[in-house]
């Protein structure tokens, strides 16, 4: 009998303390979960590129939660399993707790949006910053840039639908039910049983990459800006880059995003209207513009860059499916896409268009460094002070999953804990934060090309996560339930972004290569 109070209150302690450490988990998920919207605000929403690891955290954080009910005397029914037991399953096919507790509980953590706010994240999503870059696109690719922007509204939103689709399952009774809560989740169901975590690893990889590539074009643009709004200036632009980089190392003290995203809506609102304003100047010279420059030929060894460009501006399927689960109404997530798509098929079309028509061959990569002299440094100012406010979104995401997957996910990471017993981070830790800091000043300091850069990441990455993968794991998945159509659209798609990723990628690497040794005579 004392064996089995001493064993009883061993256990209450230890969901005491797991409690304890949840509940603090809770709260850290909870706020970069809630900034996550607000970061989506900001440019390519990329506060929601970790939203894997804030899914898994999720997870453990409710199970724990429900875990606490033994102190209270819940037990399951029949089996006499705990409230919270690992066997509950989130679409309703496992036992679910009567209750939770909600002081550490995610619903409390995580409010749902509306469509409109969920729309509102995806809009800022695909219509960032880096539109900047679509006029350049139609340079090298005439009216087939303009179709492909079209195009790529299209695939992208198909495949951001067929994406949240894998995340469901069919029970026995023929209802869909939501088995699976982020893209991770899907690529590991693909890869299983055989590999069961390898397509985790490849999405994270992926994800890693473009996270850490955009952050160098942030650093890439910021000194490009800089160096055309003062040109008379004795300072190069890899000069302006350091100088931009000195003011971003306060990143790597970053605990949480809540005092950068106090800023995010703020420069969001101010970039629509420097968009604004470039095509209202625009429209100012309509009767100047060269619509014969316009042609249906395409520039075949620039035009695969172009390709880059245009799908790195639609990427968002990254954060779609913690999107969609924080929906208060997920069944009008169809239509959502549908019209933040077509609008921004719209927005960008018009912009690279009257953009292209306005300086024709004279377009530059970045379109406000076209501007008169006289209005570009202003607007170039409020377009630096975006840049450097956007990079701790994807710096913090990067951050966030190099540290869960390589720090801090159990017994099997593969080095030591990164933060010490209080929750500080160890000085190494810190070092390697700095680290990033500095990598992404020396690429952006060699590399000094932003639409090389940013067709090389859409090609790569922004090809891979939109066209690639979705297709594949929708064929895997939902193999029987997909009539032939879909299977069709699948199949293409996962083509044609196959032949898309190949030649973006081989001619970006041949025309850094190209600028390197410009770079290097020059």
């Amino acid at each position: 009998m004392a064996h089995l109070i001493r064993h009883k209150l061993t256990n209450k302690l230890t969901n005491a303390a797991h409690t304890v450490s949840n509940k603090s988990q809770a709260k850290v998920s909870g706020v970069f979960a809630r900034l996550g919207f607000q970061a989506a605000t900001d440019e390519e929403g990329l506060g929601f590129a970790e939203c894997d690891d804030l899914d898994y955290d999720y997870r453990q954080g409710m199970q724990m939660d429900v875990l606490q009910g033994e102190e209270e005397g819940g037990q399951m029914e029949g089996d006499g399993e705990l409230e919270g037991d690992s066997h509950y399953q989130r679409d309703g096919t496992g036992p679910r707790p009567s209750s939770l507790k909600t002081a550490g509980s995610l619903e409390e953590d995580k409010p749902k949006i509306t469509s409109w706010e969920a729309g509102w994240n995806v809009t800022n999503a695909i219509q960032g910053m880096f539109v900047l870059g679509l006029p350049y696109a139609i340079l090298h690719g005439g009216y087939l840039g303009l179709f492909l922007i079209i195009f790529a509204a299209v695939v992208c939103c198909y495949t951001g639908k067929i994406l949240i689709a894998c995340l469901y399952e069919e029970n026995e009774d023929g209802i869909k039910v939501r088995v699976r809560d982020s893209y991770v989740d899907i690529a590991n169901a693909c890869c299983a049983p055989r590999f069961p975590a390898l397509g985790g690893h490849v999405v994270n990889v992926a994800q890693i990459i473009e996270l850490v590539m955009t952050c160098i074009l942030y650093v890439v643009v910021s000194g490009n800006l800089m160096y055309n709004s003062f040109p008379g200036f004795p300072v190069s632009q890899k000069a302006w880059s350091v100088v931009a980089t000195a003011a971003l190392l306060p990143c790597a003290f970053l605990k949480n995003l809540k005092a950068v995203s106090k800023f995010s809506l703020l420069c969001t609102l101010a970039h629509f209207v420097i968009n604004i304003l470039v095509i209202a100047y625009c429209l100012s010279r309509a009767r100047e513009w060269a619509w014969e420059k316009v042609k249906f030929y395409i520039d075949v060894k620039k035009f695969p860059i172009s390709i880059g460009i245009i799908v790195f501006s639609y990427t968002s399927q990254i954060f779609l499916p913690s999107l969609e689960g924080n929906m208060q109404k997920p069944s009008e997530f169809h239509c959502m896409m549908d019209w933040t798509h077509i609008a921004a098929c719209v927005l960008k079309g018009l912009f690279a268009l009257v953009a292209y028509l306005t300086w024709a061959d004279a377009t530059k990569e970045v379109i406000t460094d076209n501007l008169p002299s006289t209005i570009r440094a202003v607007v170039n100012l409020f377009l630096v002070s975006k840049a450097l406010l956007s990079y701790p979104l994807p710096f913090f995401a990067a951050v966030e999953v190099l540290e869960k997957s390589l720090f801090q996910d159990g017994g099997r990471a593969l080095f030591p804990d990164c933060y010490g017993p209080g929750g500080q981070l160890k000085s190494w830790g810190l070092g390697l934060r700095v680290a990033l800091v500095v990598f992404t000043l020396l690429m952006a300091v060699f590399v000094p090309h932003f639409a090389l850069l940013m067709g090389l990441t859409g090609s790569l990455t922004g090809a891979g996560l939109c066209f690639l993968l979705p297709s594949l794991f929708h064929l895997k998945l939902q193999w029987r339930n997909l009539l032939w159509h879909h299977v069709f659209f699948d199949v293409s798609i996962f083509i044609i972004g196959g032949i898309c990723a190949i030649s973006g990628f081989i001619h970006s690497i041949e025309g850094l290569i190209e600028a390197y040794r410009y770079d290097i005579h020059d």
